[in-house]
């Protein structure tokens, strides 16, 4: 399964629009556009496809994260 394909299914698992994923991107400081996203929801064949690459992958996960559970706290359990 390709990264494409995460994405795609936690979108659609999730019900997420391509803003949500904009905003969840830019929890970590990851600008990216709506047409860029565009691409990578695209099919392979298509001439705008792009593969989504780990670092995009790797970023919305963590701002994920943090949308579903909101900002780590700085208490520490000792």
């Amino acid at each position: 399964m390709s990264n494409n394909d995460i994405m795609k299914k936690l979108r659609v698992a999730l019900k997420l629009t391509d803003d949500d994923i904009v905003k969840i991107l830019a929890l970590v400081d990851f600008r990216v556009t709506k047409t860029e996203l565009s691409a990578i929801f695209r099919k392979e064949d298509h001439p705008n496809f792009k593969p989504c690459g780990d670092q995009i992958l790797r970023n919305f996960l963590n701002g994920l994260i943090i949308y579903k559970r909101g900002p780590k706290s700085d208490k520490t359990v000792k």
